[in-house]
């Protein structure tokens, strides 16, 4: 079966002066799913997300959404996109309903279009009040409403719930669950781990401009092996957990003197829990519990993108 990519790159460079943001950048989202493209801060992925929404031009390279190239054929691409930035781009004096209904007059949508999203968001109690008047969470749910005006094909969404409580975030993550299933390709940037590892089918871990690695969150976990963590009794056997993960794991362990807690990635599928907690009793560390598990998205970020210099 042959996939279709809603969103490719190849190759794509881009140069601010004397930093290179994009070096050949390969990129590809499948038609309906959820691309999630994560990296350290001045990892390249706003650059991205402005070149293949046509926002500005790459130095080399190719790239096409939805099937139209983003350079000879940007305004095709504009018509078939969604782009919900990092702030609202709502106006604050105009209410809920006055800033979506301006928004389908200049995008051209079907009549109505802008009240079945209001009703769609829980917007519609408040479609009368000033925008200015809403929490964060209602105005980036507002923003997100104007970028689906036009049913796009492909939904950009630059760090889509910064800033936003639990509620109003899994009110996000819900409409871009449904957006997927109903054939939307979404490319999410995030620096909430946790947000890719729940709604992303495709990672691409974007490291000094290059697609670092790519995969599915399982995939990515499976790079980097399991995860021991110990819970010490006391502080003072903090360090004496560390040397004996140390010697099991042979990975440096992560210590955290508040919670008490010594955690190491293992790479080896033999180790089990009881001779781990064995070790450790024989090394005289009292411990209130301990776990072997799969590692988190957190820990696999943290793993691969691992180096004393910042990024770029």
């Amino acid at each position: 079966m042959t996939t279709t990519y809603a969103v490719l790159s190849e190759g794509l460079e881009k140069r601010y002066g004397e930093v290179r943001a994009l070096r050949g950048l390969d990129l590809a989202a499948r038609e309906g799913t959820v691309c999630g493209v994560l990296g350290r801060n001045g990892a390249g992925k706003t650059t991205a997300v402005r070149v293949l929404t046509t926002l500005t031009s790459p130095d080399s390279g190719s790239a096409r959404v939805a099937g139209h190239d983003v350079v000879r054929e940007a305004a095709a691409v504009r018509r078939h996109i969604g782009v919900t930035g990092q702030y609202a781009s709502v106006d604050g004096d105009l209410t809920g309903a006055e800033n979506l209904r301006l928004f389908a007059r200049l995008l051209r949508a079907p009549r109505g279009r802008a009240d079945e999203l209001l009703e769609r968001f829980g917007l519609a109690a408040a479609a009368g009040r000033p925008a200015r008047t809403y929490s964060g969470g209602m105005r980036r749910r507002l923003d997100l409403a104007a970028s689906l005006l036009v049913r796009p094909a492909v939904l950009f969404l630059d760090e889509p719930s910064t800033g936003l409580d639990p509620h109003s975030r899994n009110a996000i993550w819900d409409v871009v669950r449904g957006l997927a299933s109903q054939g939307t390709t979404v490319l999410l940037t995030t620096q909430y781990l946790e947000e890719a590892d729940r709604l992303a089918d495709d990672i691409v871990l974007v490291d000094e401009g290059r697609a670092a690695h790519t995969g599915t969150p399982a995939e990515l976990k499976a790079m980097i092996g399991g995860y021991v963590e110990v819970v010490v009794a006391d502080p003072s056997g903090l360090h004496a957990a560390a040397a004996v993960l140390d010697r099991l794991t042979g990975s440096e362990p992560a210590l955290d003197a508040e919670t008490r807690t010594a955690g190491a990635v293992t790479r080896d599928p033999t180790l089990t829990l009881p001779r781990i907690v064995r070790e450790l009793d024989a090394a005289g560390v009292l411990i209130v519990d301990a776990a072997l598990r799969p590692p988190t998205l957190d820990e696999v970020f943290l793993r691969l993108t691992d180096r004393k210099e910042p990024a770029a």
